[in-house]
């Protein structure tokens, strides 16, 4: 990764900018609207525009897909330090309700879990940590829940 954008990713206000002009997220009108100066937690949200509502009027699941995805390999990569490999895995996407209006993911790593994939990873094995997060709209409603499996490794 570029010397500069690193740098960038190492403040939680850096990053925050930095993903604002993300060009998916921008596309998509995706924000991030908070990131924990410690990367323990984080909060996206998508608004409806015409440029992210599908046919029948509602958001776009690709668009409520990408405001999720980089968020926990984010954290993670930010809090465990540059001993480690971080990649996304796998995911899916249970789409629930209809989305409408602003929707909000929020995302949370804490020192336990933190812990938990350290432990997993001390002889050099990798671990394949899970998080569900829940797409909800105003109401509190949720309209997607998606499933993240990352692939975490130290490194050698």
């Amino acid at each position: 990764m570029n010397r500069n954008i690193r740098q960038w990713f190492s403040s939680a206000k850096g990053m925050r900018l930095l993903l604002a002009t993300f060009i998916p997220y921008r596309g998509a009108g995706i924000r991030v609207t908070h990131i924990a100066e410690d990367f323990s937690s984080a909060t996206v949200e998508m608004r409806k525009y015409r440029f992210n509502t599908n046919y029948v009027g509602t958001h776009f699941g690709g668009s409520l897909y990408s405001m999720v995805d980089p968020m926990y390999m984010l954290l993670l990569m930010r809090r465990l330090g540059n001993d480690y490999i971080v990649w996304d895995k796998f995911a899916s996407i249970d789409f629930i309700r209809p989305g409408t209006g602003t929707v909000t993911a929020r995302f949370s790593l804490t020192d336990e879990r933190l812990n938990e994939i350290r432990e997993a990873t001390a002889g050099g094995d990798k671990h394949l940590p899970e998080w569900d997060v829940d797409v909800l709209n105003e109401d509190g409603e949720v309209v997607a829940r998606v499933h993240k499996v990352l692939y975490v490794r130290k490194k050698r």
